[in-house]
C-alpha cells in the first residue's frame, strides 16, 4: 500500500471520510483554511529561497498575497472582498512576525517542501508498505543534527505531550533517517511551529518511540486493508464534521440534505421523531421530580423514625438497607492457599473484559496495540442514541 501521513490520519478521525477520499477518489473543494494554509506555506518557502540573496520581508508578503488571491478566487469565487481581505491581513500579520522572530539568514535551511518516501515491510503480511509525504523545512543546526520544522496555522497549541506523540513529526523522523541512516535518531530535532501564536514546540524520538511508529503504522495499514475486504467504513461524527466536505453524502449527516421532504415514509419519521423526543422530555421531567419526591419521602420516614409509609390506596414505600463490601484480597489469598483452595483463588483471578478496560489505558501504547489485536468480535447490533440539542446543516 503507497500512503501517506494525511491519509492515516483521516482514517483515525473518520473511515467513512477515508473512503470517499482515498478509495473512492471523490474530489471535494478544499476549506478556505486549507486554501489560506497552503498560501502560508508558499510564502514561507519563498522566505527561505536564497538566489542569490533572501527576498526582503514586503516581497514575502506580496509573494504570499498574490498566492492567497489567486487560490481563493479559484476556488471560492464566492467569498466577499471582506472576508478574503480579513484572511490576507491574517498572512500578513502572522508572517512579519516569523519573519521578526526568524531571519532567513540566521539558519543553515538544507530543504524546503522536501518530498520522502519510507519503505515500511511488515513481517506479518510479508507486504512492503511506502509512506509518502513533504517536510515544510529541514534544517542543519549542528555537527550531524538537524531539525524537522512543520508549520501550522491553526489556532490551537497542543500539549507537549501530544507533540511528544505526534504520528507526523515520527513519520518525518524516520524519512530523515531514511535519507541520512547515519545520523543517531536522538539528535533529530522534530518541531511544530505555530504561526498565529509564534510559538514553536520541540521534541524527539528515540529508537524505541522508532519501533512503536512503525508497529503503530502497520497497524492501521492493516485495519484498513481489513476495511477494505470487509468494504467497511463507518462514519465517526466529532467536532471535526464542521469542517468535513462530504457532509452531504455522508451517512451520519446525509438525511439533513434529503430533498425528498414530501416523501410519506419520511413524514411518519417525522411523526415518530416528534414523540419520541416529547416522551423522553417527559421522562426527564418525571425523573427530577421523583427524585424530589423521593426527598420529601424520605425526610419524613426519618424524622418520624418509621420504615413504611402508605397511600390512601394501600401502596407503600419501604426503606430497605443494601450494604456493599470490599475486601482484603491479600488476607484471602493466604486464607484460601493456607486451607490447600489454589483453584478457588484462581477462579477470582479470572480475567475479563470489565477489568481490562479498566487497565486498558494505562498501559503503553505498543503493547496495548497488540492486546488490541487479540480482539474477536463475538456480537454486533446497532443501538439508538438520541440527542436535544439542534444541529444546523452547513452551507
Amino acid at each position: 500500500m503507497r500512503t501517506s501521513y494525511s491519509a492515516l490520519d483521516t482514517f483515525r478521525q473518520c473511515q467513512q471520510k477515508f473512503k470517499f477520499q482515498v478509495i473512492d477518489k471523490i474530489k471535494a473543494p478544499k476549506t478556505v483554511e486549507v486554501v489560506f494554509g497552503t498560501a502560508v506555506h508558499d510564502a514561507l518557502k519563498f522566505m527561505f529561497s536564497r538566489n542569490p540573496l533572501f527576498p526582503a520581508l514586503n516581497e514575502i508578503i506580496e509573494k504570499f498575497a498574490e498566492t492567497w488571491g489567486a487560490l481563493s478566487k479559484k476556488v471560492y469565487p464566492e467569498l466577499s472582498d471582506a472576508h478574503r481581505q480579513t484572511y490576507e491581513e491574517s498572512g500578513a500579520a502572522m508572517l512579519k512576525k516569523f519573519y521578526k522572530d526568524n531571519p532567513p539568514w540566521n539558519y543553515s535551511v538544507v530543504d524546503t517542501e522536501s518530498r520522502f518516501e519510507v519503505l515500511l515491510p511488515d513481517q506479518e503480511s510479508q507486504k512492503t508498505h511506502i509512506i509518502a509525504g513533504i517536510i515544510d523545512r529541514i534544517d542543519k543546526i549542528g555537527d550531524g543534527e538537524y531539525e524537522i520544522i512543520d508549520y501550522k496555522t491553526n489556532r490551537k497549541i497542543p500539549s507537549q505531550e501530544s507533540v511528544n506523540q505526534n504520528l507526523q513529526l515520527s513519520l518525518y523522523h524516520m524519512a530523515i533517517l531514511r535519507r541520512w541512516p547515519h545520523l543517531e535518531p536522538a539528535k533529530i530535532k522534530l518541531s511544530l511551529y505555530f504561526l498565529k501564536h509564534g510559538e514553536k514546540l520541540s521534541s524527539s524520538r528515540n529508537q524505541s518511540a522508532l519501533s512503536e511508529t512503525i508497529e503503530s503504522v502497520l497497524e492501521t495499514i492493516r485495519t484498513i486493508e481489513n476495511s477494505e475486504m470487509q468494504n467497511r467504513f463507518p462514519a465517526q461524527p466529532s467536532v471535526l464534521c464542521s469542517f468535513c466536505q462530504y457532509k452531504q453524502i455522508c451517512p451520519a449527516w446525509k438525511y439533513l440534505y434529503k430533498k425528498d421532504t414530501h416523501a410519506p415514509d419520511k413524514a411518519q419519521l417525522q411523526q415518530a421523531l416528534n414523540e419520541y423526543f416529547a416522551i423522553k422530555e417527559d421522562d426527564t421531567k418525571n425523573d427530577a421530580r421523583i427524585k424530589e419526591l423521593q426527598g420529601i419521602i424520605r425526610s419524613y420516614m426519618d424524622i418520624h423514625g418509621v420504615e413504611r409509609v402508605f397511600d390512601d390506596r394501600g401502596y407503600f414505600i419501604a426503606k430497605r438497607l443494601q450494604q456493599r463490601f470490599s475486601y482484603n484480597f491479600d488476607a484471602i489469598k493466604g486464607i484460601l492457599l493456607g486451607a490447600g483452595l489454589q483453584e478457588i483463588w484462581n477462579s477470582i483471578l479470572e480475567a475479563d473484559e470489565k477489568k481490562l478496560k479498566l487497565v486498558i489505558n494505562r498501559i503503553p501504547i505498543n503493547i496495548r496495540r497488540q492486546i488490541e489485536a487479540q480482539r474477536v468480535l463475538k456480537k454486533e447490533f446497532s443501538t439508538l442514541i438520541a440527542s436535544s440539542k439542534p444541529i444546523k446543516k452547513s452551507l
